[in-house]
């Protein structure tokens, strides 16, 4: 776990154009389980999000996502995906 502390007088923030794959990344992280724990929820959040931003194969991640949940989980990933974007 992280430790440190972040410099905010220093920080640059992320550049529009590389949203999309930071949003693509969080979907990679949540699918995969590198946090050692899969969460199908929150990984077709962040790939629904991608793909609003215009990352193509976050497309097709989302699609092979939500085959293996239910239509519950799929509408519990589109209302945080939602008030994610109301938020931000």
């Amino acid at each position: 776990m992280f430790q440190g502390t972040f410099d905010l007088e220093t920080a640059t923030p992320i550049d529009a154009s590389a949203l999309s794959d930071v949003l693509f990344e969080r979907g990679i992280y949540w699918a995969s389980g590198r946090s050692g724990l899969v969460d199908l929820v929150a990984a077709h959040k962040w790939f629904n999000l991608a793909a609003l931003k215009g990352r193509k194969d976050a497309v097709a991640l989302r699609q092979e996502v939500a085959c293996q949940m239910s239509d519950a989980e799929i509408s519990a990933a589109q209302r945080e995906a939602r008030a994610w974007v109301s938020t931000h």
